[in-house]
């Protein structure tokens, strides 16, 4: 969890709280502040991951590619978020981060495509 604390809060405008007993991290100020990353601790099922949103198409094709590690989240499933296993060795920090910064700036505006 400390490693994908890091890679959030490298970006910019990120705060860390705890939201649905979970550490989250939100971009944005004030009241603009949005969900970008939450940490899914074994609280909703036997997974240690994260959830956040993704380009359209993207949770799909992740699925598909990869079900091992990816997986549509409760909740938000249904809004195109995408879950990444954190327990299933080895973890591609890369990638991690290159999805973490998607999700940054889909929920900033930044404009980020699909780069998972």
């Amino acid at each position: 969890m400390e490693r994908l604390r890091a890679v959030c809060l490298a970006l910019p405008e990120v705060d860390e709280r705890v939201s649905h007993g979970e550490p989250t991290w939100f971009a944005g100020a004030g009241r603009r502040a949005r969900v970008f990353v939450m940490l899914a601790d074994h609280h909703h099922d036997d997974r240690l991951a994260f959830w956040c949103p993704a380009a359209a198409g993207a949770q799909e094709f992740l699925v598909a590619e990869e079900p091992e590690l990816f997986f549509r989240p409760p909740y938000v499933g249904h809004r195109g978020w995408i879950g990444v296993r954190l327990d299933v060795p080895p973890v591609d920090w890369e990638r991690v981060e290159d999805l973490v910064a998607d999700a940054h700036a889909l929920v900033t505006g930044g404009g980020a495509g699909p780069r998972a």
